[in-house]
């Protein structure tokens, strides 16, 4: 099956032969206690999972499938991206260590670095959003041990050259753990770029459908694979196999939904660029964007999310223009079949160095509606935004 497309392996790994009868999709087993016939077999590993905790069918279906996916020899399954986030964190740095990475870090991640990992003695450097690898590792110290990589960066879409980051930080010693959910697995493939860890919110476009939460957590070397699995038994990590299932059906239609969502998203991401009430728009597949040429290089394709910043305006005419929409929902996430709007400045603030912006941020996530009647209900934010 290595001769197929993403597409084609989502879909054949639920129907390859050798397995008997059986449903399409895993048997739904939802389990605490597993038992043995015989006491010899309640520590034979070989027959499966002794507990609940280590996961049945839809877990280990998910596990393979988010594996392959990401050309990982090694799968876990978190109970959200964020735990996806810190899990490799925690699982490979100590007291004393230094974690470096954007300034423009995923809010929630961010609080995790500076309170959490804090607190038990690894701190964070953090670099300039837009820094170029030189500068990157130049913000690196000898007690750096980990680079956490978020590319596009949250919320303002800054990308980083990856593969020549990995290859610097590996020169010098350094695991690379990177965030891979705007690219879904599919885009961008970490791990093949020499990325360490690569993690990805299951929450959104494996899902699909904004009724989940979930992570996974890929790695290749068996060194990282040993502390990350030893981490995740430690602290009992697991998630729910009624969750997983719902993943797993996610992928089957992933690669669809993700082009589908990217080719609406960026038909309305060129109207917005056009439009004289908008400034900027931040979405690294629109030419002419900062980030375009490592995108166009090493992307095949982009998520359905970007940032909108406005000529002009303030909070206030903000809220009215995402209150006028209708057909976009007011709510965080994405990567579901719905439509949704934020305003995005106030966590701005967090960073140590807050970008200058002509005026308000906002950020739109594209769904699966028609393209024509999100430009309508955008044209109608605007009418509220003029006025």
């Amino acid at each position: 099956m290595d001769r197929h497309s993403d597409r084609t392996r989502l879909i054949a790994a639920a129907t390859q032969r050798g397995k008997g009868r059986r449903p399409v999709n895993p048997p739904l087993e939802r389990a605490s206690t597993l038992l043995s016939d015989r006491v010899a077999d309640m520590r034979d590993d070989s027959l499966g999972p002794v507990y609940g905790i280590e996961g049945t069918a839809s877990q280990n279906a998910l596990r393979a499938a988010v594996a392959d996916l990401e050309g990982a020899a090694h799968c876990w399954l978190a109970p959200s991206g964020l735990a996806a986030v810190t899990l490799p964190i925690l699982a490979l740095t100590r007291p004393g260590d230094e974690v470096v990475t954007t300034d423009a870090v995923y809010g929630p991640v961010r609080r995790f670095l500076t309170r959490h990992l804090a607190a038990r003695g690894v701190t964070t450097r953090f670099h300039a959003p837009e820094a170029t690898v030189d500068e990157i590792m130049a913000t690196a110290t000898e007690r750096t041990r980990l680079i956490l990589i978020e590319s596009p960066a949250s919320l303002t879409f800054e990308m980083t050259d990856v593969p020549a980051l990995a290859v610097a930080a590996r020169a010098r010693g350094l695991l690379t753990v990177m965030d891979n959910t705007w690219a879904a697995g599919l885009a961008f493939k970490p791990l093949a770029h020499g990325v360490d860890v690569s993690v990805q919110a299951l929450t959104k476009y494996a899902g699909g459908h904004s009724d989940l939460l979930l992570g996974s957590i890929c790695a290749k070397d068996p060194g990282v694979a040993t502390s990350v699995a030893a981490t995740i038994e430690d602290l009992g990590i697991c998630v729910s196999p009624d969750d997983a299932w719902l993943a797993l059906r996610g992928l089957r239609t992933l690669t669809l939904r993700y082009a589908e969502q990217a080719r609406s998203a960026l038909k309305v991401a060129t109207w917005l660029a056009d439009r004289p009430e908008v400034a900027r728009v931040l979405h690294p597949a629109l030419p002419g964007d900062p980030g375009h040429a490592i995108w166009a290089r090493d992307y095949s394709g982009a998520a359905s999310i970007f940032g909108v910043v406005m000529k002009g305006g303030n909070p206030k005419a903000a809220e009215g223009f995402l209150e006028a929409l209708s057909l976009f929902g007011l709510g965080y996430s994405w990567g579901g079949f719905e439509s949704l709007a934020t305003s995005e400045t106030p966590q701005l603030a967090f960073r140590r160095t807050p970008p200058a912006l002509e005026g308000p941020l906002l950020r739109l996530h594209i769904g699966l509606e028609d393209p024509a009647d999100l430009i309508a209900d955008l044209e109608q934010g605007l009418r509220a935004w003029r006025t």
